[in-house]
C-alpha cells in the first residue's frame, strides 16, 4: 500500500494536464470564430464607408484616415489589423476594376493576410485566415449637391 502513494496525484496531473489543454483549446476555437465574425463586420463598415463617403477619384483609393475611422470601436477587438491588410476596389457593372469614376457600379472592401495568434499551453502558432470581403451598390461616392462628403474624424 506504501508504494502505491501519489499515484492518484500522478494520475491527476497527466489527466487534468490534458483536460486543460482541451479546454483552453475549445475557447481559443471560439476566440478564433468570434475574431472572423468582427473581421466581417470590418469589411462591412469600410465598404459602407467607401460607398458614401469622398475618395481620391483620380487613384480610386480610400483614404487610410476613413478607414481607420470606419474601424473605430473595433480595434480593440481585433489586434494586429493594420489598415494594409484592408483594400477597397471599385467595380463596374461586370466586377472588373473600374477605369472612371463614372463607371463605378460596385465596391468591394477585403480583408486579407491577417493573421490569428492560437494561444493554447503547450502549443503557440499562428492561423492565417481566409479573405473576408463586402461587396455593396454604389451610392453617392461622397457627391453631394453642397460638394464633397469626407468621412474622417479628424
Amino acid at each position: 500500500m506504501k508504494a502505491q502513494q501519489g499515484v492518484y496525484t500522478v494520475e491527476f496531473a497527466i489527466v487534468g494536464a490534458l483536460f486543460f489543454v482541451f479546454l483552453f483549446s475549445v475557447f481559443e476555437v471560439g476566440r478564433l470564430f468570434f475574431t472572423w465574425n468582427v473581421l466581417t463586420e470590418a469589411s462591412r463598415r469600410v465598404v459602407r464607408l467607401a460607398v458614401v463617403c469622398d475618395f481620391d477619384q483620380t487613384n480610386r483609393i480610400v483614404d487610410n484616415n476613413a478607414i481607420t475611422y470606419a474601424l473605430g470601436d473595433l480595434r480593440p477587438l481585433i489586434p494586429n489589423l493594420d489598415n494594409a491588410n484592408i483594400s477597397v476596389t471599385y467595380l463596374d457593372e461586370t466586377g472588373a476594376n473600374a477605369s472612371a469614376f463614372s463607371d463605378i457600379d460596385l465596391v468591394r472592401a477585403e480583408i486579407t493576410n491577417y493573421q490569428h495568434q492560437f494561444l493554447v499551453p503547450l502549443f503557440s502558432f499562428t492561423v492565417d485566415s481566409p479573405t473576408f470581403a463586402s461587396v455593396l451598390p454604389r451610392e453617392s461616392l461622397g457627391v453631394t449637391r453642397w460638394g464633397y462628403t469626407a468621412c474622417t474624424n479628424a
